[in-house]
């Protein structure tokens, strides 16, 4: 027979002590566990293992799972980074508060809230409500690629969502390769701008994206500033203004918080291209 930690493991870290007690832990082995440390009881008949996420504790002892961007994040999906570390707990339809006074911030939606993390369709329904639409946009995109969302979850979620979001759906695809190739076609795409990534041109190689046709967008990684990697680079934008492209490159901090300064960049360029 499994101890109470053990089964507390195969259910992600937390349980209801009913569900525990159909797979064999009795109240006393329950409270035993408890006392030796080895399981820590959150509030009356819930109990978790004292590694679990912080978050995921503080939503159970609100009443729920955690959900928004923090569980979307603990799915592996890409989020734009927030400041903001409030707790979201899901409580299901008419869930019931069990903390006193906290800062967290509750959502009353549709379903049965269980424990640990929101399934990824409900937290991205929340999602929408709390963040802005890039935040959304590029979460969603990466929970699609990642095959967390379903046909049928995307349905449920427009249906759930105002109609005023319809546009966001109908432009995300499942293809995206990253968060950040999400957010430059969004961004792009509200100023009349196509996108293309990964492209494979003919004496270049494989570029990050192409804006516009002619406008080659790179986004240099860490590691790609100096060396052997910096004269590759050269290279391939030599040979790339051989044949009539120019190259823009960026790193990502520039495109995630100084938007501005890339844009400014871009939009002349274009006009050259096209000159």
């Amino acid at each position: 027979m499994l101890k109470p930690d053990q089964l507390l493991a195969r259910f992600g870290g937390i349980a209801r002590g009913a569900l525990l007690q159909t797979y064999g832990s009795t109240r006393t082995q329950l409270a035993q566990a408890a006392r030796a440390g080895t399981v820590r009881r959150i509030r009356q008949g819930v109990y978790a293992l004292p590694w679990l996420d912080p978050r995921i504790i503080s939503a159970a002892e609100h009443g729920g799972a955690l959900t928004c961007a923090a569980a979307l994040r603990a799915h592996g999906v890409w989020i734009l980074p927030d400041p903001n570390d409030e707790i979201h707990v899901w409580m299901g339809a008419a869930g019931r508060k069990h903390h006193g006074r906290c800062e967290c911030v509750a959502h009353y939606t549709p379903g049965t809230a269980g424990l640990g993390l929101a399934p990824a369709p409900q937290a991205l329904v929340h999602l929408y409500r709390c963040a802005d639409h890039e935040t959304f946009f590029a979460a969603y995109e990466s929970a699609w690629r990642l095959r967390l969302i379903t046909a049928s979850d995307r349905d449920r979620i427009r249906r759930e969502l105002p109609k005023s979001a319809g546009w966001l759906l109908d432009l995300a695809r499942g293809d995206a390769d990253s968060g950040l190739e999400s957010l430059l076609r969004l961004r792009l795409h509200l100023l009349g701008i196509r996108l293309d990534s990964q492209v494979r041109i003919e004496g270049v190689g494989r570029v990050d994206f192409v804006i516009g046709g002619r406008l080659i967008f790179e986004v240099d990684g860490k590691l790609n500033h100096d060396g052997n990697m910096r004269h590759k680079d050269l290279m391939r934008d030599a040979a790339a203004s051989a044949l009539g492209y120019e190259t823009l490159r960026f790193d990502y901090a520039m495109i995630v918080h100084d938007w501005s300064t890339v844009i400014a960049a871009i939009l002349p360029a274009l006009e050259r291209a096209r000159d």
